[in-house]
């Protein structure tokens, strides 16, 4: 009788992600020039990869923002490289749309610790994600993405599992086709992205796939929530120099205004960008600008429209 390491090595022989190229079976012992000329040609065959998933990629953002704009949350589930590329996605929303940390959430198994020291034993258990996602108290306005490389990891397929049992919008990132994580989700997104230069060692064009997909997700996502004005972040969060100086940049072209109008603005909005921008284009004070956006869930173009000024 076969045994369980059985099943698993036939499961994963299997996997687009894990076969074997032997063209590249000597790869150790080329120049390190041409490794890097075969590992840069890899890498560009990704983004096409992505592009023949893009009508499902905005299916799911559109159910996302929907869901978001009623309170929902984006909350990312992974195990290893793709759980680490969750949070870091995750992470990145606060500084770049001033989001809450609790409105899109990183979900790794194992843990934060699991973010710099492997815990990759974690990733067996869908009890565990059920487990992680109870403790955030899911809501059916949330939206939970389980990514995995593969496609199989049981951590990421329970996570999505468990939230739509309980009605959260659920999609599924992996870069194999008909996966069973793609199956057990909403929306199915399954970036084949073939064999890697490194057998199994998907942190590579699995991982640079993974990636660009959540960068779409998360971006496109707050696009559509009213974080942007055209393609400038006036949602920034001004937390340091570097920061505070990109805010008066995203005034002044957004404004045409000039410094000393700039600061002006930004004193009087306690240093929202957002609200100093429509107090400059609509001609209105920092109270009425904060009324304008509330009424407009914080679109910035709705806001000129009520006040005139569109």
């Amino acid at each position: 009788m076969p045994s369980r390491y059985d099943e698993l090595r036939a499961q994963l022989a299997a996997l687009t992600t894990e076969a074997f190229r032997p063209e590249l079976a000597d790869i150790d012992r080329l120049p390190t020039l041409e490794i890097a000329r075969i590992m840069n040609a890899e890498d560009a065959t990704v983004p096409a990869s992505v592009a023949a998933q893009l009508p499902a990629i905005a299916a799911a953002i559109d159910g996302t923002a929907e869901r978001m704009s009623r309170g929902g949350r984006l909350i990312y589930a992974g195990a290893g490289t793709a759980g680490r590329l969750g949070v870091l996605d995750a992470s990145e929303c606060p500084p770049t749309f001033n989001t809450d940390p609790s409105e899109v959430v990183g979900l790794i198994a194992g843990g934060p610790t699991a973010m710099v020291k492997a815990s990759e034993g974690a990733e067996d258990s869908k009890e565990l994600a059920a487990a992680d996602l109870d403790e955030l108290k899911l809501t059916a306005d949330d939206t939970v993405l389980g990514i995995s490389a593969s496609g199989r990891t049981p951590y990421a397929i329970g996570a999505v599992e468990h939230a739509r049992a309980l009605g959260a919008l659920t999609i599924g990132l992996s870069c194999n086709a008909d996966s069973a994580l793609g199956a057990a989700a909403d929306h199915p997104i399954e970036v084949v992205v073939g064999p890697e230069l490194l057998t199994g060692s998907t942190r590579l064009k699995a991982g640079t796939a993974q990636k660009l997909v959540l960068n779409m997700i998360s971006t496109i996502t707050m696009i559509r929530l009213g974080k942007t004005y055209g393609n400038l972040m006036v949602d920034v969060r001004a937390s340091n120099d570097k920061l505070r100086a990109r805010s008066r940049h995203i005034v002044s072209l957004a404004t045409g205004a000039t410094d000393a109008e700039i600061e002006s603005a930004l004193a009087a909005t306690d240093g929202e960008v957002k609200n100093a921008i429509l107090t400059l284009l609509a001609g209105v004070d920092a109270e009425t600008a904060s009324r304008l956006l509330k009424e407009s869930a914080g679109h910035l173009r709705a806001a000129l429209t009520a006040s005139g000024q569109a």
